[in-house]
């Protein structure tokens, strides 16, 4: 059974940092695509960054380029999304996703605004930043 747990979320003040991790079980890390995604109250999901199964293409939102860093160890089957230099804007509840390598490219991963039959998804981890 796949699972996906996420951690390493909580409050921050602006300007913080922030790491958080995805730690899969029942299934082979190397063959998925990871994604970090958040939703905010009332507002839409937002793919926040994506990268490949071996971790050499990366994907990031605009809204956060140069502020996060997505990686993956595979060998610890766990994917790590480093948030720096927060802003009030980021507080959301944050998700990783994985999805089969062979169904969806990187950037396609991280734009579409619905699910493949073979998602697999944590439960999330909020992420607060306040003064």
């Amino acid at each position: 059974q796949l699972q996906l747990v996420e951690s390493g979320g909580g409050l921050v003040q602006p300007g913080g940092s922030l790491r958080l991790s995805c730690t899969v079980s029942g299934m082979i890390l190397d063959y998925y695509t990871i994604g970090w995604f958040r939703q905010a109250p009332g507002k839409e999901r937002e793919g926040v960054s994506c990268i490949s199964s071996s971790g050499g293409s990366t994907y990031y939102a605009d809204s956060v380029k140069g502020r996060f860093t997505i990686s993956r160890d595979n060998a610890k089957s766990t994917a790590y999304l480093q948030m720096n230099s927060l802003k009030p804007e980021d507080t959301a509840v944050y998700y990783c996703a994985a999805v089969p390598r062979l169904i969806i490219t990187v950037q396609a991963m991280c734009r579409r605004t619905t699910n493949t039959k073979y998602d697999a998804w944590g439960q999330g981890t909020q992420v607060t930043v306040a003064s």
